[in-house]
């Protein structure tokens, strides 16, 4: 049998299920085998033939140890099989809702969130998939990844049309990208946000991620259109290989859309915004630089799909926050802190810019590096925190099965300035910038945002950085 047959059983609906995970199997169902970085499916075929699998997609070269009732299919790609087989299963939702892919380094999750209130302001229904959860209508779903597997990704997107969503903003990382985690979605638009140095424990090298980016852009139809910053310098390479309509937005280069005249405050950007000859002012409750990027992508997206310009002033005006994105505590003492998911020197380096625009008398940076991902960052966020912060805290971010102290080691090296110290356990360091700072100061906690665990060794913790604040805020004898 080959695969073009079992989509006809699965049209034919003769398929119970469809899963990569061995223990999700059911009878009547197909087992995918997919190599993964770290588990290889194959080990796990007798086990889904024993709890029922009727089908095994497997590479070409994977012998089966004894003969099990199963029908086994070799293929050359078992990731792209599992995407198609999964679109299938599904009925191709990707077809009847309208999918909106968001893809670079930094502003993803920011954009979903502006393209959901232009999309609610223009009545029309809409869902996010993304890094801080699953949601549409009334449902929401806690996220596992940024962007689900292809099984998990098909099947949110059959119900979303089951429950007539007319609009997915889909965040997509480059890890999905490369595992062909959205390899049989039809796009109906992207949007390529920016690229900075990110994942190389993964992707190898900048160019490695590149490209992996890039496919989002290469598969586009010609009936989709790309929405493109133009002042990355990657722009000019993703105009050269889409086949879809482009609209580019920008500050500093030519484009579409531009922004100009910025101004900052402690709570509202505003700036003149530049479209087909008319000039537009805009006031919104995001601050920084790169939040007028997100704004601008989210502007650009909305007038090619042919939303007026006034329910998209509307909608991003009344726009208020991005959990866990430059969240602002206040403190009774009269310093101002923000907690940010920024843990690349990119977005470190955004996010204190932007504060250090508002012209605080001090900013006190809390910041650490993930345990087994990218060491080459970890050097350049120690230095990017310390050349633009006054004083910096080096603690833990999901060490992971790493210690901390070598996580620490590694930030060091980078550092130029003798303006930090290092207190590895992260409620002892809130507690410790918090007491540093004082009247017009400005407390970054950088790297964990909206999430409320750690990961230590193989468990994950309950810790949320925003309530520990307001935790110590409470109780000022910290």
């Amino acid at each position: 049998m080959q695969i073009a047959e079992l989509v006809k059983l699965i049209k034919n609906q003769e398929i119970s299920g469809l899963s990569s995970n061995s223990r999700l199997v059911r009878k009547n169902s197909i087992f995918v085998a997919v190599k993964g970085s770290r588990k290889d499916g194959s080990r796990f075929i007798n086990e889904a033939v024993d709890r029922g699998a009727k089908f095994v997609v497997c590479d070409a070269g994977v012998k089966v140890n004894r003969f099990k009732p199963a029908e086994f299919i070799r293929v050359k790609n078992t990731r792209l099989a599992l995407a198609g087989l999964a679109s299938q299963f599904y009925r191709n939702p990707s077809r009847k809702v309208k999918v909106i892919g968001i893809t670079g380094t930094n502003g993803k999750t920011t954009i979903t969130y502006l393209l959901e209130a232009i999309l609610k302001e223009a009545k029309f229904s809409s869902g996010v998939i993304g890094t801080i959860n699953y949601r549409f209508k009334d449902k929401v779903i806690p996220a596992k990844n940024t962007t689900p597997g292809p099984v998990e990704l098909q099947s949110i997107l059959a119900r979303m049309e089951k429950e007539k969503i007319k609009y997915a903003a889909v965040e997509v990382s480059s890890h999905a990208l490369d595992q062909e985690r959205v390899g049989q979605v039809h796009f109906h638009s992207a949007i390529f946000t920016n690229l900075t140095r990110d994942h190389l424990d993964y992707h190898r090298t900048l160019e490695g991620y590149f490209k992996a980016k890039l496919k989002l852009f290469r598969n586009l139809s010609l009936s989709s259109f790309a929405v493109i910053n133009n002042d990355n310098r990657y722009a000019g390479r993703i105009k050269k290989v889409t086949c879809a309509k482009i609209i580019t937005y920008g500050i500093d280069n030519k484009a579409e859309v531009l922004a100009r005249d910025i101004k900052f405050d402690v709570r509202h950007t505003e700036f003149k915004l530049l479209f087909c000859g008319r000039e537009i002012k805009f006031r919104i409750n995001l601050i920084g630089r790169h939040n007028v990027y997100n704004t601008l992508a989210s502007i650009a997206w909305a007038l090619k799909a042919g939303i007026s310009l006034k329910v998209i002033k509307s909608a991003l005006e009344n726009f208020s926050l991005v959990p866990g994105r430059l969240e602002r505590i206040n403190s009774p003492k009269g310093f101002c802190v923000f907690v940010d998911y920024a843990h690349t020197d990119d977005a470190l380096k955004n996010a204190l810019t932007a504060l250090r625009q508002l012209s605080p008398k001090r900013i006190i940076t809390l910041f650490g590096c993930g345990g087994e991902r990218d060491r080459l960052k970890r050097p350049k966020m120690g230095r990017v925190v310390t050349a633009l912060s006054d004083f910096a805290v080096i603690t833990s971010d999901n060490p992971r099965s790493e210690d901390p102290a070598g996580i620490i080691r590694d930030i060091r090296r980078g550092i130029k300035k003798n303006n930090y110290c290092a207190i590895p356990d992260r409620k002892r360091a809130i507690q410790k910038v918090l007491s540093l700072a004082g009247r017009g100061d400005i407390v970054l906690l950088a790297g964990k945002g909206h999430e409320n665990y750690q990961v230590l060794k193989a468990k994950a913790i309950h810790f949320d950085d925003r309530k520990e604040v307001r935790r110590c805020l409470k109780f000022p004898n910290y």
